[in-house]
């Protein structure tokens, strides 16, 4: 993989990184699906430390199942929501895949809180399927 560049819709916030992701999959918890107005969430995981960011985020402080933070980044002009901070995975950026200009490279394999994903949104098979989130 060659550099990973993206940004929200109105083009106020842009990033790049030049890395390998750590891995792609689909969340289908209930705050990401309240996130992006839809079943689940396509994200993009890669080291924080590898993410160039160009432009002003605002975040929403949530917490996750575990009780530990998780920071949603979004653009304040029009509301896309760019990427995720965890701090069960600290160090970690979890990209949301729709910011990025190059999608076609993408092939989600794991998903996770699966228990909570919409009756009617299947997973393919093949995919490593988890109810929560993995240890």
């Amino acid at each position: 993989m060659t550099e990973m560049t993206g940004g929200c819709l109105c083009g106020q916030v842009r990033y790049s990184a030049n890395t390998e992701p750590a891995f792609v999959g689909v969340c289908h918890c209930r705050n990401c699906q309240k996130q992006t107005g839809t079943a689940f969430s396509v994200l993009v995981g890669i080291p924080k430390a590898a993410m160039s960011l160009q432009g002003q985020l605002k975040t929403f402080h949530d917490t996750g199942d575990s009780g530990q933070a998780v920071d949603r980044n979004f653009c304040p002009e029009c509301g896309s929501p760019v990427f995720t901070d965890a701090a069960v995975m600290p160090g970690v950026a979890f990209i949301k895949a729709g910011t990025l200009d190059d999608t076609s490279w993408l092939e989600p394999k794991l998903h996770v809180y699966c228990d909570s994903k919409e009756h009617w949104t299947p997973i393919p098979e093949g995919s490593q399927k988890f109810g929560k989130m993995p240890a």
